[in-house]
């Protein structure tokens, strides 16, 4: 159905596995660090309880890949500055 609208497919690619690991690595954290904690019954529940998880994770969370500072922190700073954050992939 995308390539019926001229889309391309990103995910076919050499590397590929590390295209989007900052947002493959911020998706692992809120399943496990929210959703598998905790038992949402409705939609209403889980909406709030993610929520609350996103602000926590971008105001509170101090990230050991950001210098030990929080993703607004950063953002404030002007985005990452190049060479300032090395990030280790294993």
């Amino acid at each position: 159905m995308l390539q019926q609208y001229g889309i391309l497919i990103s995910m076919d690619g050499i590397g590929r596995c590390l295209d989007n690991i900052f947002v493959e690595r911020t998706w692992r954290t809120m399943k496990y660090e929210c959703i598998f904690l905790h038992d949402y019954h409705t939609m209403t529940e889980l909406s709030d309880g993610l929520d609350a998880f996103i602000e926590f994770f971008n105001n509170e969370r101090l990230h050991q890949s950001l210098a030990y500072q929080t993703p607004d922190e950063v953002y404030e700073q002007g985005c990452f500055p190049v060479g300032k954050y090395d990030i280790q992939v294993a």
